[in-house]
């Protein structure tokens, strides 16, 4: 799937709004319950004295349901921006608007069958269900773009059929601004802050996860990347029964990447230092990273002992500046040398003009301090280190000092957001990495294509 948010298909499906009216109805349905919710609670609270905020008004728990099953019912733009801006401004938001932005990323409801079906022919043509002997209207996943069911051709393949919600790609740029136009409403994003490199991204984020024939080609480019890797497996395309929202792949087999935690742990530290190199190979050589860092991205095979990597919806070229500048800030990281990091992150974009000095300082203590495996003298124990914790600490503090937030350029917000996701992967399974050495390693085969 293409997004940040995929969980557990529940029980009872729910039909996607597929039109304009339709979509604007619905959101239009959260501003209006919103407010006479908010009017409600505004008379309990002077009844009895007191003398409510707007904020407390707002974000009461039933509001946050209620704008929650709104937005998740519309999928699409509405879960995206509020999955980009808990990406990267979830500490500097107040909490109960956090915790409807992290319900996003946790919430994706699956389609009816008949809607299945209507799209399946949209995407495939009428008679599509005669190339298969099986399909399965219970998808094995479902998220902002689309959901995944798992099928059985006719010459006996096991495939994957990613099929994609009607109406999500045509109503792309109006629920973006809508979904805007309700957060600005609310009063609560830190003040100063500019919406509008958050919402850009998440147009053109969006419009590019719902070309599955763009997904295809960079399904295909990995394959032809990762070729000969025994660590990993890419799905195959089958082209015949694929389109612009229609993605037929074949199956790879494996369990949850989590289950991981309970084999042995050289076989944890093997395969989750395949995935950090994966990383750097992404960045620095194949220059193609597939931002998401959701753990259902990837399966274990304990048989084959490979990784299956799904989803390349969520896929960026990497520019050479981005490429370079980062060069610069792992070796500064891997320096430890402050001056220099603050210099490559400068280069890269990441700070404002009008910083104040004490907060650029606190930046560069937090760069410092993500890049403490690669200084480490051999296998980094992330399951034994508090550095996902010390990181969230800091970014919180960080997050407080609400009047000088400042928005990165996108691909470092996606850069970053991949690599805290392997950071918290490796805590999970208490691996073992040796950063340090891969980062070496990275670095020689840079020089070396480079001469």
């Amino acid at each position: 799937m293409s997004a940040a948010a995929r969980a557990p298909v529940p029980p009872r499906p729910l039909a996607v709004p597929g039109g304009r009216v339709e979509r604007l109805a619905a959101m239009g349905a959260i501003v209006s319950g919103v407010a006479g919710s908010m009017v409600a609670e505004g008379v309990r609270r002077l009844a009895r004295g007191e003398r409510p905020q707007l904020g407390d008004l707002l974000l009461t728990p039933a509001n946050a349901r209620r704008v929650t099953d709104q937005l998740s019912r519309l999928r699409g733009a509405a879960m995206k921006v509020g999955q980009l801006l808990s990406m990267d401004a979830g500490d500097l938001l107040p909490a109960e608007l956090t915790a409807v932005l992290a319900a996003l990323r946790a919430d994706a409801r699956a389609m009816p069958m008949s809607q299945v079906v209507s799209a399946l022919e949209a995407g495939l043509g009428k008679g599509w269900e005669d190339a298969f002997e099986r399909f399965s209207f219970s998808p094995m996943a479902a998220a902002s773009i689309g959901q995944v069911h798992r099928a059985r051709l006719r010459d006996g393949r096991e495939v994957a059929v990613k099929v994609q919600y009607p109406g999500v790609r045509r109503s792309i740029d109006s629920d973006v601004a809508n979904v805007a136009g309700l957060l600005r409403l609310s009063g609560l994003l830190p003040r100063g802050i500019d919406l509008e490199p958050l919402l850009a991204e998440a147009r053109r984020q969006l419009h590019a996860e719902a070309d599955y024939r763009q997904e295809a080609e960079h399904l295909s480019g990995f394959a032809r990347l990762l070729a000969g890797e025994p660590t990993f497996a890419v799905p195959g395309v089958i082209a015949e029964l694929s389109g612009e929202t229609v993605l037929c792949m074949t199956y790879v087999a494996g369990e949850p990447i989590e289950s991981l935690a309970a084999r042995p742990a050289g076989e944890r530290d093997r395969v989750v230092t395949a995935i950090f190199s994966l990383l750097f190979r992404e960045l620095f050589e194949f220059r193609l990273l597939q931002t998401d860092p959701n753990f259902a991205n990837y399966r274990y095979d304990p048989a084959s002992g490979r990784v299956g990597l799904l989803d390349f919806g969520a896929t960026r070229a990497c520019p050479a500046e981005m490429v370079f500048g980062y060069r610069d800030l792992l070796d500064a990281g891997a320096s430890g040398e402050r001056t220099a990091i603050e210099a490559a992150a400068r280069r890269i974009g990441y700070f404002s003009a009008d910083m104040p000095s004490a907060r650029l300082a606190a930046v560069v203590e937090l760069f410092r301090m993500a890049s403490e495996p690669l200084r480490h003298d051999g296998p980094y124990d992330f399951g034994q280190s508090d550095l996902s914790a010390r990181i969230s600490r800091a970014g919180m503090a960080l997050g407080r000092q609400r009047d000088f937030w400042h928005t990165p350029p996108a691909d470092a917000l996606f850069l970053h957001r991949k690599m805290g996701g392997l950071y918290l992967l490796a805590a999970r399974l208490g691996a073992r990495v040796d950063a340090a050495a891969l980062w070496r390693e990275a670095r020689r085969r840079m020089d070396a294509s480079a001469a």
